[in-house]
């Protein structure tokens, strides 16, 4: 069959833009009714936001996070999947153009489309920051932070290492507390050449506090935690600019750092301009109580893209997500038997938030507020349970059982690029790690032997690391130089590409 035109056929044709939470969940709630179903994503997999700070910390495969979305057919035969991105929509005419050139033509519309990176028009931001929303961002802060420390254990530690995440949200506060635990607990046996003290992780959050949507006493153990772990925190710190080298904040203080991960803020991709959908704050698009987009009939949008009047957003978790797709599903079966539904009323589950092994806290809604060990085991579980896919859930279940209860420092790495040997001035033979004035780098490194590895290097199916039937990550990422250093004079630079959990 040809898809170059999808069109509506004899049955309603209900085509949902996005496989995350939200388009599954209304995928899948129209199993049963008399509709074809048209599922379209850029990606041939669903990726499960929350656990990609594990990926970018080594210690979850990206397989495990992963979910082949033309899998969702094996117990629905309503439904196909097409791989684009839409460019495009026309509501009078019910079409959509894609970026393959095909035109889908629908009766019902649900966009699940998720948002991306906002980085607020901070100086340099997008430009050198790294940001954890996609597989294939999570990636590339893993083996950036790799490289980089097989330089420094090759070239000798002359300076502090730095890794800065700015934002103190949930995706902020796992990922500061991710890392530091790897120092704390691996460096010392994997990277006896690296001094721990000289290795910090700063989290900067503009709030005089960390977890904002939480209960002060949720946020107040966090920020103990984190201290704890010896995370510098900058509170009540904004970002003023991202150099390639490091950040400026607060009062023109500069933070030489070589990996700076952008934790904070979503906006609409870009691309939603041109679907003809009346927008909000961030670029989100403007829904009713329906959940339908304002002014259009059939057509709604669901998760974290949406916005209703007031500018008013449901949280950026899953269960928004996850409860406004069955929602709209059930809302489309109604409107074919003629019938109204009652307006959207989401169901407040709570939230929760993990600082490292044994520390988490939990905001049970209508229940207890728990941190600790009860609230980690929680956490654990519910994540678990919510992966798609009983061999993800395994996987993930191994894994983590192994960086938890166990003393395996095995980190799930990637490939990294030759450490090429720097030159240096006459002095003393270095051993044991002791290292002397860094000098031009010994070897050309503009290619050939000893120069870094091409960019598609960072990306191949890793040795040893279980890739998931979606292919290779996302290929619109701009890949950082791989030789640049943690340090805070390095050289090179990094163009990055699209937290929260959603």
């Amino acid at each position: 069959m040809s898809l170059s035109h999808v069109q509506r056929g004899s049955r309603p044709h209900v085509v949902v833009v996005g496989g995350g939470f939200g388009g599954l969940a209304a995928v899948r709630t129209l199993r049963k009714a008399d509709v074809d179903v048209t599922l379209i994503d850029r990606h041939t997999y669903n990726t499960f936001q929350p656990l990609l700070y594990q990926v970018a910390t080594a210690s979850l495969n990206p397989g495990d996070i992963t979910w082949f979305l033309r899998a969702v057919r094996s117990d629905q035969d309503n439904v196909r999947y097409l791989k684009g991105t839409v460019l495009s929509m026309d509501h009078d005419a019910r079409t959509l153009r894609l970026d393959g050139g095909q035109q889908v033509s629908y009766d019902y519309l649900v966009i699940a489309a998720g948002v991306t990176t906002n980085y607020f028009g901070v100086k340099g931001a997008e430009e050198y920051s790294m940001p954890l929303y996609k597989r294939s961002q999570a990636l590339a802060v893993r083996d950036r932070f790799f490289a980089n420390l097989e330089d420094a254990a090759v070239n000798g530690q002359d300076r502090d290492l730095r890794i800065v995440v700015v934002g103190g949200g949930a995706t902020g506060v796992e990922t500061a507390g991710a890392f530091a635990e790897l120092r704390n607990k691996d460096m010392a046996t994997t990277y006896p050449e690296l001094d721990r003290k000289r290795t910090h992780i700063t989290l900067v959050e503009q709030a005089p506090f960390v977890l904002a949507p939480f209960a002060p006493k949720l946020r107040d153990y966090a920020k103990k935690s984190l201290e704890k772990r010896d995370v510098d925190l900058r509170l009540n710190t904004g970002v003023k600019e991202v150099r390639d080298d490091g950040v400026v904040v607060g009062d023109d203080e500069f933070l030489p750092a070589g990996i700076v991960i952008w934790a904070t803020g979503v906006t609409a991709h870009p691309v939603v301009k041109d679907w003809g959908v009346p927008q909000g704050r961030g670029g989100r698009i403007m829904i009713d109580d329906h959940l339908r987009v304002q002014g259009l009939s059939r057509v709604f949008a669901v998760g974290d893209i949406g916005v209703e009047d007031g500018d008013r957003a449901l949280p950026q978790l899953a269960q928004p997500a996850l409860q406004g797709g069955k929602y709209v599903a059930k809302v489309i079966r109604a409107d074919l038997k003629g019938q109204e539904h009652k307006p959207f009323k989401y169901g407040d589950k709570g939230t929760m938030a993990t600082i490292g092994r044994s520390s988490a806290v939990a905001d049970i809604a209508h229940g207890p507020r728990l941190t600790g060990f009860l609230a980690w085991v929680i956490w654990i579980a519910i994540h678990i349970l919510t992966l798609l896919g009983n061999r993800n859930r395994l996987n993930t279940l191994i894994n983590l059982t192994v960086k938890y209860l166990t003393k395996s420092t095995n980190a799930i790495v990637g490939e990294t690029p030759p450490v090429a040997l720097r030159r240096r001035e006459p002095g003393p033979a270095i051993t044991g790690g002791e290292a002397g004035e860094l000098d031009e780098p010994a070897r050309e490194r503009d290619g050939g032997e000893g120069g870094p590895a091409a960019a598609d290097d960072l990306h191949p199916d890793h040795e040893g690391e279980r890739i998931s039937e979606g292919g290779e990550g996302d290929a619109d990422v701009r890949v950082p130089d791989p030789q640049l250093d943690l340090g805070a004079d390095a050289e090179g630079s990094r163009t990055g590409a699209s937290t929260g959990h959603s």
